[in-house]
């Protein structure tokens, strides 16, 4: 699960660097932006693609927003909070400072390590379907609708507040 919410949330990112070996129109205008969508990720290890996943996203440059899952993961570009509603769960963690899934600012920095493993299937006005290898040969395939952009607002909104928790909700922190 995390691994997929790190790589959503890095998405954007990586294919608005991606853009400059040919253009992704669509994501040229992602850098400086807060970009909201709707996701549907399917993952191909060998089996053909099976659904996995879909839900929303908003970025906006360190900062992400993801739901899917039945979770809520925020990330104020440092921190990493994994929240089940459900379950009433809240996992914290410590964004990796060399994981690129988890780290966008890495993920930036690191981006040309990665083009030849992003395939562009379709590009429209306000979606995107595009297929990255991974290792070994897993596929993952993400299909972006609803593509919007907007100016930044700035971090507030990407944090979650554990201490307005009622006392029945379990936190763990292993920042």
């Amino acid at each position: 699960m995390r691994k997929i919410i790190c790589i959503l949330a890095t998405l954007i990112p990586l294919l608005s660097a991606a853009q400059n070996r040919g253009g992704i129109a669509l994501l040229d205008k992602a850098a400086g932006q807060r970009v909201t969508f709707n996701y549907v990720y399917s993952l191909d290890q060998g089996k053909g693609m099976n659904e996995v996943t879909k839900g929303s996203v908003t970025v906006e440059g360190n900062c992400f927003v993801v739901s899917g899952l039945g979770m809520k993961s925020y990330s104020d570009g440092a921190n990493l909070w994994m929240v089940d509603e459900k379950s009433k769960e809240v996992v914290i963690d410590a964004v990796s400072a060399d994981d690129v899934f988890s780290n966008p600012a890495l993920l930036i920095s690191s981006y040309r390590n990665y083009l030849d493993q992003i395939k562009v299937n379709r590009e429209g006005a306000d979606n995107l379907d595009i297929t990255i290898t991974l290792d070994e040969g897993t596929k993952a395939r993400f299909k972006l609708s609803s593509v919007h952009f907007s100016d930044p607002e700035g971090a507030d909104g990407f944090s979650f507040q554990v201490t307005s928790l009622p006392s029945e909700w379990v936190v763990t922190d292993l920042r």
